[in-house]
């Protein structure tokens, strides 16, 4: 459900979203269209994993994981080559390495 709630933010405030995220989509345009195809991905890997069962279940709550590691990854990469400030990357690192943790302890109550 949370990636649904931040997906739909993200899609129908874009701006909003930018700057929660600490994105300054004043200086650049790019921000919200780049922030609504962010939104309609966590809508849709949101909705795939409630309408999946079982196996299939597991393997969309993976490829979440898997696409939050990236995020993770991608922040980090912004925040090294100077792309974000530090207090950006942490802002959009914190979320992501949560969104893996929390994928990750899913992935593992299903294993039982």
């Amino acid at each position: 459900m949370g990636r649904i709630a931040v997906g739909a933010l993200a899609l129908a405030k874009p701006d909003m979203a930018a700057k929660t995220f600490q994105l300054d989509a004043v200086s650049n345009p790019q921000v919200p269209y780049v922030v609504r195809l962010f939104g309609a991905r966590e809508v849709a890997l949101g909705v795939v994993t409630l309408f999946a069962g079982g196996k299939t279940r597991r393997g969309v709550i993976a490829v979440g994981v898997a696409v939050d590691a990236a995020d993770a990854a991608t922040a980090y990469l912004a925040m090294r080559d100077g792309t974000v400030s530090k207090k950006t990357a942490y802002t959009l690192l914190g979320p992501a390495v949560g969104a893996v943790g929390s994928g990750l302890l899913a992935l593992v109550r299903r294993s039982k």
